[in-house]
Parts: structure tokens; sequence; C-alpha cells
């Protein structure tokens, strides 16, 4: 099954693989959770071809984040929930690269997903970038990545670019309708507002309830929070100890709830673009920060808070 927004990506891929010279590197770029990873093992298992019953294929390979140090290696191993890496590391690289040395195990074509590409190490990118400048034959890489810019310009320049666009609400609301066809309307449509078009995304918020959350930074923007009861309601409806995904949903969300209000009402927007861009900076830094859930819940909750004043004020 095509998934939305992926017609032009498969006919570009497929046309290529149709060729007499496909290119060995592929940047599939595009927006978190609009299916690029899909797409990868997909089009991997194409390229390979790949047995559909056969879940496994020995020569398509994915480098991912792995457990972040023995401890958490040991749980994965004792089939326990572990804690990711943030990053993937040079040793992962170098592992990869010592298969390279040996011929495809079923046929004559390898794939190498590593996802997502723009989480490499430093050293690891650089790492790549030489598999990258001479790819053994019948080996094809694809990097998935949610922020090309974040990529050594160098690998950036081997490879061809597969886009992936963002999928409009409309069609977003009907696939949330099949799966999540028990979600209420406000959380369905906060949802939609948060994914900013990652169909992903959408389906995530939805299966995290941050419906209440959403609630809670409406009412703050509305309303403000003279006595810091609805930012202590928005730390409770966070959770002590959030996930980084869960984590991620609530900026995603805080974001969108204040992009509505500079397209609304607000005659006076500069503050609520101030918050907006503290909001980005705080995404930014969420991938490689351990932040503090209450500190942060009280943070964006001031941010929003003080939007709201601001809006109050250019209203007369």
């Amino acid at each position: 099954m095509t998934l939305l927004g992926h017609q032009d990506a498969w006919h570009e891929w497929r046309e290529a693989m149709a060729g007499s010279r496909m290119h060995h590197a592929w940047l599939l770029a595009g927006r978190r959770g609009v299916g690029k990873a899909s797409f990868a093992q997909a089009a991997a298992r194409e390229l390979v071809g790949a047995d559909p019953n056969i879940e496994h294929h020995p020569d398509i390979h994915v480098l991912t984040q792995g457990p972040k140090d023995e401890k958490e290696e040991r749980k994965r191993e004792e089939g326990k929930p572990f804690e990711l890496s943030r990053s993937i590391r040079i040793a992962q690289v170098r592992q990869m690269q010592q298969r390279l040395t040996t011929r495809p195990t079923a046929g004559s074509r390898r794939a190498i997903i590593i996802d997502p590409s723009d989480d490499l190490e430093r050293n690891a990118a650089n790492a790549l970038l030489k598999s990258l400048e001479e790819p053994p034959q019948g080996t094809f890489f694809l990097l998935v990545a949610h922020s090309p810019a974040r990529l050594l310009p160098t690998i950036r320049s081997r490879c061809r670019v597969l886009r992936f666009p963002t999928v409009a609400d409309a069609e977003i609301a009907s696939l949330l309708s099949q799966l999540a066809p028990h979600s209420d309307q406000s959380t369905v449509h906060a949802a939609i507002a948060a994914a900013a078009g990652s169909p992903g995304a959408a389906l995530a918020f939805v299966e995290m309830e941050l419906g209440k959350v959403a609630h809670l930074m409406r009412r703050i923007l509305e309303h403000g929070d003279p006595d810091f009861s609805l930012r202590g309601g928005l730390a409770a409806a966070i959770g002590a100890r959030p996930d980084r995904e869960r984590i991620q949903g609530v900026l995603d969300l805080a974001r969108s709830t204040l992009a509505e209000m500079v397209d609304g009402s607000a005659a006076d927007p500069r503050s609520v673009i101030d918050a907006h861009a503290e909001l980005v900076r705080l995404a930014g830094e969420q991938p490689t920060y351990n932040f503090d859930a209450g500190l942060l819940a009280m943070e964006i909750g001031t941010l929003l808070a003080n939007a709201a004043k601001a809006s109050e004020r250019a209203d007369g």
C-alpha cells in the first residue's frame, strides 16, 4: 500500500531502478512522521528482490540508535524496555563497513538504511562519507533525514534527494478516523494542528492522549495564568517522567497553538512570535538535552501566559 504523499517518490525510485545506472545513495528528506522509514524499508525490499513472506532479508541492513550504554544493552538482551542512545555511533558505521567487504548474501544487491541519518555522530558521519565516496558494487544507501541541513554538505552532495511532502489536514483527518475512530474531536483537532502535515505525528499525538494538554494550553493563552494553577495542571498532564517522544509532542503542540494565535486575533503579535521562537529553540535542544519535566512545563506555560498578556495589551 502506498502511504499518503508517496506517489511521486515511488515513481522516481522505480524509474531509477529501471534505468541502466541507478544512483548509489539516496537522501529521503521530509518532516518526521511522513513515512520515510516505511518507504525506505519497502524500497530496499524491492531493490534486493526480497520474498514478501520473509520478514528479515540478509542484504538489508539498518543503522539506527542503539542502547544508550551497557546497562541498556543488557535490558535489550533480556527483552526488557531499554533507553536509546541519542545518536548513531561510529562503531555502528564501522561494523556496517565490515559487511561491505563481502559480497551480498542472496543476490547482487545490498541496501543500507540509516535512520535517522541526521543523528549520526560527527565521527560516524565522516566514516560514512568514505563509503559514499567509494561504494562497493551493488551497495545502495538510503539515508532517512528529518533535518537534512544537519548532515555534512559532503554527504548531501553525494546523494540523490527524494522529497516527501506534508499531507493536507483533510487527508490526515480521514486517516485518523480510520486508525483512531474512538478519539474525541478536540483531540483530533489538536493532533492535526500540532502535526503540521505529518500523518505519523498526528497519530502519535492521539496515541499519547495529549488532548488535556492541548486544552490547558488554550486556556492559558485565552485567560493567562495569574495564580500559576494552570501551569501546575499542565505539568501534571504532561507527566512526571515523559519520554522524548512525549516531550517532542508537547513542544510541537505548544508551537502550533501559538501559531494559531498569530494567525488569529492578536493585534500585536511580536511577543507571540518571540515566544514561538523560544519554543523552536527548545524543540531543537530536545534531542540532546535531558529536560526536567516540571521545569519544562513551567517554561512552556510561562511563554504561553506572556503571549496571552501581550494579546490583552494589544486588544486594549
